[in-house]
């Protein structure tokens, strides 16, 4: 007695793309098996074949019978050793981890795709194995969407890089060349920091990408990005060292924290608008901090901060809970209290007293700027910066006239920084 086939290629006919096709498959396969008991068919493994792990999900009396899967052929023909695999259609799937085989690279428009991504993460020099009907060819990965031809077993296969031979590099390599240069035969100043040694090069470094960033300049964005990355990937070398923590619960905790203070977006938190994000942002900060108090919060504002941007910051936080000026006005009249108060200790020729009252001058100065929606860190620096350039065209002035900064009085050298401001606030009109 013959067995009934049914070939279901009315139904690649009928799809308009992969992920519909996959569906559309599993479905037909589900509705005829409701009235009998049925064989479903597919090229290679039934784990990679996108149908069958829908129908798993739809039936629970499904039995797999497994056969060779298309990348084990792909890796075999290659002679490379078996690595991480996904198909062509699933590449949102795919991580930088060699060895890799790409199967489902049936025609020229997937090959193109796959190429763009391995190129991405490997270099398109990076050498690389076209699969297809059982041969492996050495090719470039940029020839990936060029070859002759492309069928349902194709894929490309890529064996491992040697580090120095790479052109793209990812995380775990970073990690990997901070090792070698800790190792007992390493760089000799590498190996000998600390968390606390390199605590200024964080520092230095986050300056150095925030003037990038104010210059506009993206190269040097991108790598003053690298280095402040290099950084804290460094202080996960040392953790690792130490045995107090590994890069792994690193990018885990900052993953989970990302989640959890996302809950207008992960969970079930609403948000209105950019004000809105932000509040939920604090409200689940101060949930992880275990900030129960107000002062809970203002303490926990870091010691290191630029003093005008902590100033800022401590404002904000103690404001949160009420304790504030009314507006910057109200404000700005401490400001004339504690001027009062700094003359006041001039006259006495205190020094500790001058020093107190002049921060309290400047605190009090930080929170009229605050009130009135100003960023005082930013603010004081494009003051300097303003000061410095309106500085140097004096001095270009006075030097223009044949005399020097140093030998003028008072009253002629603030003529000349008027003349100076005049120039720079016509040249803005």
């Amino acid at each position: 007695m013959g067995v009934p086939f049914t070939a279901l290629d009315y139904i690649y006919e009928k799809s308009r793309n992969f992920d519909t096709l996959a569906k559309n498959l599993a479905e037909a396969v589900s509705e005829a098996a409701k009235g009998a008991r049925v064989v479903y068919c597919v090229d290679g493994s039934c784990a990679e074949d996108v149908s069958v792990r829908l129908l798993l999900k739809k039936r629970a009396d499904v039995r797999l019978f497994d056969g060779v899967s298309k990348s084990s052929r792909a890796f075999a023909a290659a002679e490379v050793s078996a690595g991480m695999t996904v198909s062509a259609y699933d590449m949102e799937e795919l991580r930088a981890s060699l060895p890799l085989c790409v199967y489902d690279v049936d025609c020229d428009l997937i090959a193109g795709d796959v190429k763009l991504k391995l190129c991405e993460l490997f270099g398109d020099e990076a050498d690389a194995f076209f699969v297809s009907g059982g041969r492996a060819e050495r090719i470039k990965l940029y020839e990936a969407d060029r070859q002759k031809q492309y069928g349902p077993f194709s894929a490309i296969v890529v064996d491992k890089i040697p580090l120095l031979q790479k052109r793209r590099f990812d995380y775990e390599d970073l990690l990997a060349i901070l090792r070698l240069l800790r190792a007992p035969n390493g760089c000799p100043w590498d190996r000998v920091q600390t968390h606390e040694s390199i605590r200024a090069n964080m520092i230095e470094e986050a300056y150095e990408l925030v003037d990038a960033i104010d210059l506009k300049d993206d190269d040097k964005i991108l790598e003053e990005t690298g280095d402040v990355l290099m950084q804290g990937a460094f202080h996960s070398v040392l953790g690792e060292e130490r045995g107090a923590f590994t890069s792994g619960d690193v990018l885990s905790a900052v993953c989970a924290k990302l989640i959890f203070r996302h809950s207008h977006i992960f969970g079930s938190d609403k948000a209105e608008g950019e004000s809105g994000a932000l509040s939920v942002w604090e409200k689940n900060k101060q949930a992880e901090k275990g900030q129960k108090t107000a002062g809970d919060a203002v303490k926990d504002v870091p010691k290191a901060f630029p003093a005008v941007m902590r100033a800022q910051k401590v404002g904000k936080r103690a404001a949160k809970a009420g304790y504030d000026f009314k507006d910057a006005q109200e404000a700005s009249e401490k400001v004339r209290e504690e001027l009062g108060e700094l003359l006041e200790a001039i006259r006495s020729k205190d020094a500790a007293h001058i020093e107190e009252e002049t921060g309290d001058l400047l605190f009090s100065a930080v929170n009229v700027g605050r009130l009135a929606g100003a960023d005082c860190e930013t603010a004081l620096r494009e003051s300097t910066e303003k000061f410095v350039a309106r500085f140097l065209k004096t001095e270009a002035l006075i030097l223009a006239d044949g005399k020097k900064m140093q030998e003028l009085p008072a009253g002629e050298l603030w003529a000349y920084y008027g003349k100076a401001k005049k120039e720079d606030e016509d040249a803005s009109r």
